[in-house]
């Protein structure tokens, strides 16, 4: 490997780190903390790489992209970021970064990259591998600021570039489809094919084999995998295990529990084991209430972009949208405004349209899991017992009790704060709990007390 590469970082660690690597890979390197400086050697004309932080004591990386794509075309840019979330991810996408990678980085992994980077741009000038701009209608609704999000964004982020193969779970609506196609989409595949496999697609003696060929080193999808027979699973496991070099990634979608499935001997296991490489759990919209809001400010952002006519939310419209449970999810809260937008004749959408339209809605979410008579102790332990399978025989990580008790207690006190109207104080009353213990746990769980409505 050989050519120039320029490094920012404001971590002298990082700087040290791969300013020494890649010496020895033989390459010669140009180190700075600065976003000015690395400008400065761009616009002389040095370096044949550049890798670069977002978050630089003089400025945004991601920001400087666009004027070093116009000062050097072809000048790959690799995006490194302690911001691992999805966003950055697509921030870096659009504007045109060769590749990009969340802090903690895989050293080998960045120094194949940069070896790959400079090849490219020892070969051809014009960028090659950057991905094709999206359409305008193409931008993902995947909007959120909640912990639950940011939790998943940083997951993303970080098995976007491995080859392991991803299970996406998650109700009906909440973007399962678009999370999989994200992760291909700002992959190191996302040249390839992005393939979503239909039943039918497994059908006759070629079938399996030609789906593989169709999605040759790109992304393989079974939708709902769910859904599929025994046969049909059976189909998908010799498949996968006929896979040789230059297979796509595999990826799956279930709206439905696959180990209960599987317990109950209606889903495969070696299929199952096959799938879960890594698990990514969409959050239904009930649980992030406070996206409620982002996500209707950008569903009118987009009606606007689309229609040219501007609408808002009356703040009484907007306190009936965060109220209501949403059953359908993010599609469910998107096709109502789509109706609002159109229904609506003035600039402002009232509280009483917003109730005429979900008027004929469900107003409560489906009941799901193991029925309307399962104890609270059996609907816990069935999720634990398929957290652990879901580890594929190893153990989870340590702190299992901590992270256990915070998932049940963060609901059971954002619950009781809704029956009391946000009233602290019967709020700790009703939980049999001191009013400061009570007043802790609000702030070390990141629980907002705020525009709550008794539901009791």
């Amino acid at each position: 490997m050989d050519g120039t590469v320029l490094v920012a970082d404001d971590d002298r660690t990082i700087r040290t780190v791969l300013t020494q690597a890649l010496t020895r890979a033989g390459c010669k390197v140009h180190a700075t903390s600065s976003l000015m400086t690395l400008m400065r050697w761009v616009e002389e004309g040095k370096g044949d790489l550049v890798i670069s932080d977002v978050m630089m004591p003089d400025g945004n990386g991601l920001e400087a992209l666009p004027q070093i794509s116009k000062l050097r075309p072809g000048l790959p840019v690799i995006v490194i970021s302690a911001q691992n979330t999805i966003m950055t991810a697509i921030q870096a996408a659009e504007a045109e970064a060769y590749d990009y990678l969340p802090k903690p980085f895989d050293l080998p992994d960045l120094m194949k990259r940069s070896a790959r980077a400079l090849d490219i741009k020892r070969r051809a000038p014009a960028r090659g591998a950057a991905a094709p701009p999206r359409e305008a209608g193409e931008d993902l609704p995947l909007v959120g600021r909640t912990a639950a999000m940011q939790a998943l964004y940083r997951l993303v982020a970080r098995v976007m570039n491995t080859d392991l193969a991803v299970l996406v779970t998650g109700e009906s609506g909440t973007g399962k489809s678009l999370i999989a196609r994200a992760i291909h989409d700002f992959s190191d595949r996302r040249s390839q094919p992005f393939i979503v496999a239909q039943a039918a697609d497994l059908q006759g003696v070629d079938g399996p084999a030609s789906l593989a060929a169709r999605a040759r080193g790109g992304s393989l999808v079974f939708d709902e995998i769910g859904d599929h027979d025994e046969d049909t699973q059976a189909r998908i496991v010799r498949m996968l295990d006929l896979m040789g070099e230059n297979a796509p990634r595999i990826m799956a979608t279930s709206q439905v529990d696959l180990s209960a499935r599987m317990e109950a001997g209606s889903f495969r296991q070696d299929l199952f084991y096959r799938l879960g490489g890594v698990t990514l759990q969409v959050p239904a919209l009930r649980e992030r209430v406070d996206d409620i809001p982002l996500l209707a400010d950008h569903f009118l952002a987009r009606g606007e972009r689309d229609s040219g006519s501007t609408r808002r939310l009356s703040p009484e419209a907007r306190d009936l949208i965060r109220a209501y449970s949403w059953p359908g999810n993010v599609r469910q809260l998107e096709n109502t405004l789509k109706r609002l937008l159109v229904t609506s004749g003035e600039p402002e959408i009232a509280r009483a349209e917003v109730e005429a339209v979900l008027g004929s809605q469900p107003a409560l979410e489906p009941l799901r899991g193991g029925g309307e008579g399962e104890k609270l102790s059996a609907s816990v332990a069935r999720h634990l017992r398929r957290y652990f399978d879901l580890h594929g025989g190893a153990l989870p990580p340590p702190g299992v009790y901590a992270r256990i008790l915070r998932e049940v207690e963060a609901p059971l006190i954002e619950i009781a704060l809704d029956a009391t109207a946000g009233n602290q104080a019967r709020c700790a009353d009703l939980l049999g709990i001191n009013r400061n213990t009570l007043r802790k746990k609000i702030t070390d769980l990141d629980i907002r007390v705020s525009r709550r409505r008794k539901l009791m």
